[in-house]
């Protein structure tokens, strides 16, 4: 067999293929929004100076970066339905996926508030604000700038690790591109 552009455009430019394409689009972002969400919590317990969060906050960061992303979804997806907690094959791929990614966000949240300067939270400190307000107002923004590329870089690498999704049969981009290879 020969290669043929219009058999490849055919199948590339398929509803099945951008059906594939919007799966892989949607997971990710929705798989974003609630590992930063959670991220975000995780990095103020592991900064808090309450013993139990911070060592709450090392023990998830510990286990969810030091297992392989495709280890944990096959173990929510076959795992926690024997012990009662029936998942689909969408909502064990979004939980995988987020509780992941709110692992790495942790780090990278605290870093970027960690790399404000020392002197802007006594300053502020120093014109009366609150915790929440010196946050608010003074850390974050500044720290935004720090957290903003490494974010961009994990929505890449998301895209590409939707992809693991297919093992646990779900139909995204990956898993459709095997289905139409073995026709």
């Amino acid at each position: 067999m020969s290669w043929s552009w219009d058999h490849f455009m055919r199948f590339l430019f398929s509803d099945y293929m951008l059906h594939g394409v919007w799966t892989t689009i949607w997971l990710s972002i929705v798989a974003m929004v609630l590992g930063c969400s959670l991220g975000v919590v995780v990095a103020f317990m592991k900064m808090s100076k309450t013993w139990i969060l911070r060592q709450t906050a090392n023990a998830y960061i510990w286990v969810w970066r030091g297992t392989p992303l495709l280890v944990q979804m096959v173990i929510i997806y076959t795992v926690l339905p024997k012990v009662g907690i029936r998942l689909g094959v969408v909502e064990s791929a979004i939980v995988a996926l987020s509780l992941h990614e709110a692992a790495y966000f942790a780090e990278i949240v605290r870093s970027g508030v960690l790399s404000v300067n020392r002197g802007q939270e006594d300053a502020s400190r120093a014109l009366g604000m609150t915790w929440f307000q010196r946050m608010r107002y003074v850390i974050i923004p500044q720290a935004t700038r720090i957290i903003i590329p490494p974010l961009g870089n994990q929505f890449n690498l998301m895209i590409k690790t939707t992809s693991l999704a297919s093992v646990i049969s779900m139909e995204e981009l990956f898993r459709r591109t095997q289905q139409l290879a073995q026709l």
